[in-house]
């Protein structure tokens, strides 16, 4: 999913002249792309001259960080909370299901979709 980088956009306009279907606008001198409405064409990707629009695939290393950190903000609340320290371990165990639950999810739509490119 596109993403604008507000360094680097320049407001020039040019990706709210050419989305199709209007999901980007103008913020305080920056390009803003309705992430509800946008459809995913990469339009705003080729045409932007700055490089300003990037694509999620550059923001997996925050992400991984994110949730790193907000695990162990869970592993010490649930330590702390339910007064054991053995909590710790149970809580990121819990975790790593959830992470592993969310792989398994993306592993099986990977799969339908390369699916659709069959039909």
């Amino acid at each position: 999913m596109p993403w604008i980088n507000g360094e680097d956009c320049i407001g020039c306009g040019l990706c709210v002249e050419n989305c199709p279907i209007g999901t980007i606008s103008i913020e305080n001198g920056v390009a803003e792309i309705d992430m509800v409405n946008c459809i995913h064409c990469g339009i705003c990707h080729d045409i932007c001259p700055k490089d300003a629009v990037k694509h999620d695939s550059e923001k997996i290393p925050d992400e991984v960080k994110a949730n790193v950190t907000k695990t162990k903000e869970f592993m010490y609340a649930c330590a702390k909370y339910l007064d054991d320290p053995k909590e710790k371990q149970k809580c990121l165990n819990r975790m790593i299901k959830h992470f592993n639950k969310e792989k398994i999810v993306i592993e099986k739509t990977l799969e339908k979709l390369q699916m659709l490119k069959k039909k």
